[in-house]
């Protein structure tokens, strides 16, 4: 009707480029809440478990169920691949005595005396509030292509018009059963190490080296390198990283490296270069702090792997990067046995898609590995090639930020930083040269040329 005057296929193609029409707003309008509105309805038992929805941190409402990337990549906090899970609180598996990997039956309110019923796998989740029960969409779909279908149980049956996004739990039960979820990590805490290293804020202004403590100097048989040129090396904001997997996923996509599938992750054969290591601290396992902390490989300088290698697949280049020599590997894995970071990949099977229509979506830049073979992070060697190149052709050097690696372009947060760390005006360097910044498991004497800032919470003190 707008569209309806004298000059039509004017006013319509006005329309179409502007993508609006004129004047069709609607009128706003002032909404107040009822003073009678109780989140949960208020006839129900104050005591009751709750169950909340929430879309997959992967699937979403399942229209990425069908992407296998997204199907592997470890959920933030339980690090479940390729299913979802009834997660539930400490307090509340304890009460109902349930472990992780318990299948239960849950009886969920669906509007007035209707109830849905959900077979589901447990995990205990530390964090969880304790009268809660998450249960994520996005999962069992019947008819979601090769990859997506009949992965996980469907929550969506679950839901009814009037309890979209929480519904009262009649009963939890089990039945007898138990189910094996394939995560990428089976132990979230610190155990008293200090991989993670955290500092209040007025600890950090007391004693500014605090995440240094205990680091002594560690001679070496090796002599150390003079590198003239190029140094090049990554820093790691812990203070910043959300554990959003971004960079895992990214690294994935840069590099080519293959989906393994559930019975594989199960099997602890999972191939991402990168890990986003969550860990949970405190006495109270409700209530405790998470910590994020993303380990590539670390480019050590003193590196375990190289010297264990019988046909030196894994050497050191003259720019400070730990490279693989895939041609050749012959599969001895002496250089993951000897990394004390565990950030080695070895392909057990022929896992990369030999289909022409597949190939065409892999990064012409980077080799598609064959099967038996060690594969690990690379700073992705390939941008920095593809920068020096043209920083060769125009008679000048690499200019700080020119390179930037796959997992540090998709981080949300700026938490990773790469770069010279031989340039002092660097973000790498400069990183570096503060006083929080620590190596991982410096003790060993690796030098690593990944670093990490240590976390400082600001804590208020009147609320402890």
């Amino acid at each position: 009707q707008q569209a309806s005057d004298a000059d039509f296929d004017l006013s319509w193609r006005t329309i179409l480029h502007q993508g609006i029409v004129p004047d069709s707003a609607y009128a706003p309008e002032e909404v107040t809440l009822d003073p009678a509105f109780e989140i949960g309805g208020g006839d129900e038992d104050e005591d009751a478990v709750l169950a909340i929805f929430r879309p997959d941190a992967s699937m979403w409402d399942g229209r990425f169920a069908n992407n296998a990337w997204l199907q592997e990549l470890p959920r933030p906090f339980t690090k479940i691949t390729w299913d979802n899970a009834a997660l539930v609180g400490p307090a509340l598996a304890e009460d109902l005595d349930l472990a992780t990997g318990d299948v239960v039956r849950l009886q969920i309110a669906a509007g007035g005396d209707t109830t849905a019923e959900l077979v589901a796998p447990v995990f205990v989740l530390p964090g969880q509030a304790p009268g809660c029960v998450t249960l994520h969409l996005g999962y069992g779909r019947e008819v979601a292509g090769s990859v997506g279908t009949l992965v996980g149980f469907n929550a969506f049956a679950a839901r009814s018009a009037g309890e979209l996004w929480s519904a009262p739990i009649r009963q939890i039960e089990k039945v007898g059963e138990e189910y094996v979820l394939a995560t990428t990590q089976n132990h979230h805490t610190l155990a008293g190490r200090d991989l993670v290293r955290v500092a209040t804020l007025s600890e950090f202004r007391d004693d500014p080296d605090l995440g240094h403590d205990g680091e002594e100097e560690h001679p070496s048989l090796y002599p150390e390198f003079a590198y003239d040129g190029y140094a090049w090396g990554m820093s790691i904001n812990l203070n910043t990283c959300i554990g959003c997997q971004a960079c895992v996923v990214a690294c994935q996509a840069e590099n080519n490296i293959p989906v393994v599938g559930r019975e594989e992750v199960l099997n602890g054969r999972e191939m991402h270069w990168l890990r986003v290591d969550d860990y949970f601290a405190g006495d109270d396992l409700d209530n405790p702090r998470v910590y994020h902390q993303p380990v590539p490989c670390m480019h050590c300088e003193k590196a375990p792997c190289e010297p264990v290698c019988p046909v030196s697949a894994t050497t050191h280049s003259a720019e400070g990067l730990n490279e693989m020599t895939y041609n050749r590997c012959i599969g001895t894995r002496y250089c993951s046995n000897n990394c004390p970071y565990k950030v080695r990949r070895f392909n057990f099977l022929d896992y990369a898609a030999h289909d022409d229509l597949i190939q065409l979506a892999h990064n012409p830049d980077v080799t598609v590995r064959s099967r038996g073979v060690m594969e690990k992070c690379t700073y992705c060697v390939q941008r920095i090639n593809e920068a020096r190149s043209a920083a060769r052709r125009e008679g000048r050097s690499i200019q700080d930020g020119e390179v930037q690696t796959a997992c540090q372009e998709a981080c949300p947060a700026n938490a990773i930083v790469f770069g010279d760390v031989n340039d002092p005006t660097s973000q790498v360097a400069q990183r570096k040269a503060l006083p929080h910044n620590y190596a991982l498991l410096a003790e060993l004497g690796t030098q690593p040329r990944t670093t990490y800032l240590a976390k400082l919470i600001n804590v208020n003190e009147e609320m402890g």
